[in-house]
Parts: structure tokens; C-alpha cells; sequence
């Protein structure tokens, strides 16, 4: 595992491609190929409901109404953030590269490792915190729940959330970008993301995520500020063209103040197969 500071960071870059946002996607691998499916479905205007080809017909969506998963969401026995890790699994490879834009206590960067590390050695998971006591307890919970080769695989850096723009640069790409939003759990309630440098992570991520990747956010309105940030975050997603993405939202309605969990798919219209 290593360690940077914002000021080694100028000049990096990550591994090749791009990617989108407004799509439900599933990833089924099969002999080293990946098959990619897809469906669609979207409560905002340009969101008309769709289904496009798939692999065979024991696909379903990872959030489907009736899944396990969105069955415990609703029945508040799963958290929003186990909600995410479920998703991710479907969209995540061994290999791939990820970025956790918000590491906290090390949760999701730790989640993302296990899906992307293997014997290849090109999985990459990098995560980013303002506070380094965060970036700290990640390093802590790595060091309990994954072995020495894992952590190879992990880049820490201290930044604040909005400045990944300046690392991931046009060559980059990765499938996933993770962010949980707010403060850190247990820490200064006082030290929050902001919506300013949110929307700046969140270009950069629509820059450089792979075509068939996503963008998570989990979201919280009960602080001050984060409403505010919800909504500029909601403002962002319903403006991305829907011929090239497709977003959703899971909301509790009768909960106000839950955690919100935001998907931006990168849209693909054909089901297609990487080389060997």
C-alpha cells in the first residue's frame, strides 16, 4: 500500500478509458470474456423505462424491485452503503481499476479491494481522504482484513475530494468511483464535503469512468450542508444526456433525513465481448 501527499500527486494517472452515467448494469464473466448486460429504468423525465439485449434470461438487474437486496433496503435491514457494495459487485471486476473518492474509516476502499485484487496484479483501488486520520483508520482496517500482497494493490493519497481532477488525468480510465458523502464517522462533524468541490469530483469522474462503469454516491441531508449538496448532486445527474446515461435514485420517503443512494450508469446499447 502506498501513501501520497497532494503535492506528489501532479502527474499521475491511473490505467486507460472513459466512461458514462445513466444505466443499470450487470457484468457476467464467462471464460475470460465479459458479457455485458443491461436495464434501464429512471424516475426522471428523460428516463423513459428500457431493457436492451442480455447475456440469457437468468440476468436480472443488481437493484431490481424484487431482489433480496432492494427488499432489505426497504425494509431498512440493509444500509445504504451495503446497498452500494451489492451494486458494485455486478459492475466490478478482478483487474479493474476503482477509485474511493472518500475513504473515511476504510469500509469501501477495503470492499473495493476484495473485488478487484487477483494474481494479475492489475487491479488498483485508489482512495483519496482530506483527513489523514482517515486515511490512517483505512490503512488500520486494511492492515486487519486484508493480507500484505492485497494492499499492494491500494494508493492512499490525502486530497481533498475535488482535487482528484488534477490526478486522474484524459488517459485515465476505471470502473467505478465511489463517494460517501458527509463527514467521517466518529470524527470533526465540523469537517464535511461541499457541494463546490463535490461537482468538481464528479466531472472529473464522468472524465475518466470506463464505458459500462459507475459512478456510486451515498448522501446524507440530516447535517448542514448536505441538502444543499444533495440537491446540486441531483441538479448534476438529471442534466447528463440521457442517449449516454442513466441515473437513479433510492429514497426512503417516509425516513427524511436517510442516507440517499445515487447510481450514474455509463450507458451501452449492444452487449459486447472484450478480447481474450
Amino acid at each position: 500500500m502506498h501513501l501520497y501527499s497532494y503535492s506528489s500527486l501532479l502527474g499521475r494517472t491511473i490505467v486507460k478509458c472513459e466512461c458514462n452515467l445513466k444505466y443499470y448494469i450487470s457484468l457476467s464473466l464467462k471464460t475470460n470474456t465479459r458479457n455485458l448486460a443491461i436495464f434501464a429504468s429512471s424516475s426522471e423525465p428523460n428516463g423513459a423505462s428500457i431493457s436492451v439485449a442480455r447475456p440469457d434470461s437468468s440476468w436480472s438487474s443488481p437493484i431490481c424491485p424484487d431482489s433480496p437486496i432492494s427488499v432489505e433496503f426497504v425494509s431498512y435491514i440493509k444500509k445504504a452503503t451495503e446497498v452500494a457494495h451489492y451494486v458494485w459487485k455486478h459492475v466490478v471486476r478482478k483487474g479493474d481499476a476503482v477509485v474511493d473518492a472518500t475513504c473515511g474509516n476504510g469500509h469501501d476502499t477495503l470492499a473495493l479491494l476484495k473485488l478487484v485484487a487477483d494474481k494479475t496484479q492489475r487491479g488498483r483501488v485508489y482512495g483519496m481522504d482530506v483527513q489523514k486520520i482517515a486515511l490512517e483508520s483505512t490503512s488500520s482496517l486494511l492492515d486487519q482484513f486484508s493480507s500484505p500482497d492485497e494492499k499492494e494493490f491500494v494508493e492512499l493519497f490525502v486530497m481533498c475530494v475535488g482535487g482528484f481532477c488534477d490526478i486522474f488525468l484524459r488517459h485515465a480510465c476505471v470502473m467505478l468511483v465511489a463517494f460517501n458523502l458527509g463527514y467521517l464517522p466518529g470524527g470533526d462533524k465540523k469537517i464535511i464535503t461541499r457541494s463546490e468541490t463535490t461537482l468538481l469530483a464528479l466531472k472529473a469522474a464522468k472524465r475518466i469512468l470506463a464505458p459500462g462503469g459507475l459512478i456510486s454516491i451515498v448522501t446524507y441531508v440530516g447535517h448542514p450542508g448536505g441538502r444543499e449538496e444533495f440537491e446540486k448532486i441531483e441538479g448534476f445527474a438529471s442534466r447528463l444526456p440521457v442517449k449516454s446515461w442513466n441515473c437513479c435514485k433510492l429514497q426512503t420517503l417516509n425516513r427524511p433525513l436517510a442516507p440517499m443512494l445515487i447510481f450514474l450508469f455509463k450507458k451501452h446499447d449492444k452487449i459486447f465481448v472484450l478480447p481474450k
